[in-house]
């Protein structure tokens, strides 16, 4: 792990965030990655999330139990770090007017006085970039008012994360309209895959019979309704750019682990199809009971304790975004479990 800045430039996690009509030094306040915009203190200053990134439920996931999604790939990881539009240049001498100049001008970069940000952002004083090569940055003429444009800043969600210190420019300032050509601006894949973190889709506790209670060599029929499950699109936009990205989680399969060794899943491979209705498996009838199930389990030993019966949709997940852009990003699952008590009976009534 790098050093972090001392004296007059103090390391801290907290970033700089704009809103309408304010901005201020980010402490504790608000939720990380949310865009939320806290709450406002005694002195005027906001706390917010990290990230100004606006994020909305466009379909589905919208009632019952919903949870986040666990990416398949587990080396797989939504961006450490990325560089976002904070203040138009008359924002940011307001900033530094009004709070004295207490904030951050970068993940691991916070300047403490107001004559760091005047000197630098007013005078044209030069300061060092936080990067591997520690290059410099060249200041600014009272704060390129009259240029138009934008200073960006760099986020982080977790500023801890090695890679946060790829995004280790001070703020710096780029024309309107303009997505700064450098390592980490943001794009609409980055959007897609901010977006990912924030699909909520709805648990998968499934319909079996016998319910609670099954029995050694009998099959137990799984099933889901029709409806269930239906696409969840979340979107991502980013303020001050003309970026965003629809993010699209679509159910493929339910797969189901009985949490003993000593049983038979249907199909084989235990993982059952959903239909394009939204319903997985076939509802148990009355006088199935010795069929094999579409979707299921046959337990082979009585448990001495309810086994666990894990239950997990895949989601396939795709995206599009400004401009066309589009993709896919690895596959999600989300699981849940429940009890299962099998009994030491070879025949029942159902």
């Amino acid at each position: 792990m790098r050093p972090r800045t001392s004296a007059l430039v103090v390391a801290a996690c907290a970033i700089i965030l704009l809103l309408p009509g304010s901005a201020a030094a980010i402490g504790e306040g608000g939720e990380r990655g949310s865009g939320s915009s806290g709450n406002t203190d005694g002195n005027g200053k906001v706390s917010a999330g990290v990230s100004q990134i606006r994020i909305s439920q466009v379909q589905g996931g919208s009632s019952g139990n919903r949870g986040n999604l666990a990416p398949i790939d587990t080396d797989w990881e939504p961006p450490a770090c990325w560089y976002e539009p904070v203040f138009t240049p008359e924002e940011l001498k307001e900033f530094v007017d009004r709070t004295g100049g207490h904030g951050d001008v970068g993940i691991h970069q916070s300047w403490y006085g107001k004559g760091l940000w005047t000197d630098h952002y007013r005078d044209g004083e030069v300061q060092d970039n936080m990067d591997d090569d520690r290059t410099e940055a060249e200041g600014y003429k009272n704060y390129n008012i009259g240029k138009g444009g934008n200073f960006w800043r760099s986020v982080a969600p977790d500023d801890s994360h090695p890679d946060s210190w790829d995004c280790g420019r001070i703020m710096f300032w780029a024309p309107e309209n303009q997505v700064p050509q450098i390592p980490n601006a943001p794009t609409p894949q980055m959007l897609a895959e901010y977006a990912y973190e924030h699909v909520k889709v709805p648990d998968t506790e499934v319909e079996v019979r016998p319910q609670t209670k099954s029995t050694v060599n009998l099959p137990t029929w799984v099933w889901l309704d029709k409806g269930k499950f239906e696409d969840v699109v979340v979107r991502a936009e980013l303020p001050r750019t003309n970026l965003y990205a629809e993010t699209t989680a679509h159910p493929v399969s339910l797969t189901l682990e009985p949490g003993t060794e000593d049983a038979e899943t249907f199909p084989a491979d235990g993982t059952c199809r959903i239909n394009d209705d939204g319903s997985i498996g076939t509802p148990y009838r009355k006088g199935s009971a010795d069929q094999n199930p579409p979707c299921g389990i046959t337990y082979l030993r009585a448990s001495d304790k309810p086994y666990q019966l894990s239950a997990s949709i895949t989601w396939e997940i795709s995206w599009e975004g400004t401009g066309g852009a589009g993709g896919d990003l690895p596959d999600g699952t989300f699981e849940t479990t429940q009890d299962m008590t099998v009994q030491e009976i070879q025949s029942v009534n159902r």
